[in-house]
């Protein structure tokens, strides 16, 4: 059986040539070798947009049409909605059960983003909460792997230490504590506070150095105590790592490649900055859009040389065009030989080759939008299935089946 993948997106508006690029085109790649799981956020998209509904409800099938266009097949990966799984909910609030709110504080994008939307009232428990309702979205489908860039990773370590300390906590017998702490007096005080230490920074962080020292004092201790067995060393071992049944699989990030779209205007593309083209952008806006684009600061006149390291224009280059188009570009803009708007010409033409057959796909599901509320609909079926069995073995580990 082919190892399952789970992503999502935030339904917050039109997706755009950054998004395509970003992620949907991987996303396209891995249903060849993955089972791949693909759901629309609109839960994550209301820790940030709450008071915006309107926008999250129109975006939602338009987004789906979106994934639909770039190529994913509903015959070949699942698509399906968050909200209309309540399990990813019920997961959420039993993990928040046992999760330190430290975890959840020191997720690099929190400080970010209340840092970055500051016209946003983001005090609320949702969005400290959201990296939480993320790790419950990829632990409830037992996904082996989570498509991610660089800055994403950290989502994810997140997610593996929720796995990690839920299995501590509800995956071993009853009995295992207090068979634990007889081997542990077995140790001096000073080891068996050091292993303890490192059982608690492991469990904390996963980090390698912690599971290393707790090794040592392990072999320390079969090697110098009289009487130690094998059956000892295996129980401290287990009781270092934190280990019991697996009730919820430990995610591992995929980093596939992934390539940074900048906006028009060489920032981020963003809708809040006004500088995206849109996935299905009709082409005179297209033409119009790059043809406005800024280049070069410093090349004022057309004889004026120029510097492609500069220019916006360079960035669509580097992703649109082929080696000898890139060596014109380069070579007429630091000659002068050609002016700016023929160094936009390649990207329009790129830009919008790809588009088309996009907007061919989309055309069917836009004049008949039942066919994509269907394949919405059994996607949300399929995704159930796995979702409930999930939560079968989650509340039987917590005691929850009376």
């Amino acid at each position: 059986m082919k190892q399952r993948v789970l992503s999502g997106m935030r339904p917050t508006g039109a997706l755009h040539l950054g998004h395509y690029h970003g992620a949907l085109k991987n996303w396209v790649r891995l249903q060849d070798d993955y089972e791949c799981f693909y759901f629309v956020a609109d839960w994550h998209a209301l820790t940030t947009h709450y008071e915006e509904r309107s926008v999250i409800e129109k975006s939602v099938y338009d987004m789906v049409i979106d994934w639909i266009a770039a190529g994913l097949d509903p015959d070949r990966c699942t698509i399906f909605i968050q909200s209309r799984l309540p399990e990813h909910a019920e997961l959420f609030t039993l993990l928040a059960m046992g999760t330190p709110l430290g975890w959840l504080e020191r997720v690099p994008s929190y400080k970010d983003q209340i840092e970055n939307l500051k016209d946003r009232d983001l005090a609320t428990y949702g969005f400290l909460g959201y990296p939480l309702l993320q790790a419950a979205d990829i632990l409830i489908y037992k996904a082996a792997f989570v498509p991610v860039g660089e800055d994403q990773a950290s989502h994810v370590e997140l997610t593996r230490e929720v796995a990690r300390r839920f299995n501590h906590l509800y995956g071993r017998s009853p009995e295992f504590d207090a068979i634990a702490t007889s081997a542990l007096a077995k140790l001096s005080k000073d080891d068996a506070r050091t292993l303890e230490k490192q059982r608690k920074a492991f469990g904390e962080t996963g980090a390698a150095q912690a599971l290393a020292r707790g090794d040592a004092i392990i072999r320390q201790a079969a090697a110098a105590i009289t009487g130690w067995t094998s059956g000892e060393s295996e129980l401290l071992t287990g009781y270092l790592r934190g280990s019991g049944k697996t009730i919820l699989t430990e995610p591992e990030a995929l980093h596939t490649e992934v390539t940074k779209l900048p906006g028009l205007d060489g920032r981020k593309m963003s809708k809040s900055y006004g500088n995206t083209i849109a996935m299905r952008e009709e082409p005179a806006e297209v033409e119009r859009k790059i043809r406005r684009m800024p280049t070069d600061p410093q090349r004022v006149r057309r004889t004026d040389k120029g510097d492609p390291e500069r220019c916006p224009v360079w960035q669509f280059h580097l992703i649109y065009s082929d080696a000898p188009t890139q060596a014109w570009a380069r070579a007429g803009c630091t000659s002068a030989g050609i002016g700016c708007l023929e160094c936009k010409q390649p990207v329009i033409d790129a830009v919008l080759r790809e588009q088309k057959p996009w907007r061919e796909r989309a055309e069917p599901y836009l004049s008949n939008p039942k066919k994509v509320h269907w394949i919405v609909e059994v996607g949300t079926e399929s995704a159930r299935v796995v979702a409930r069995e999930t939560m079968r073995d989650v509340r039987g580990a917590m005691g929850l089946i009376y």
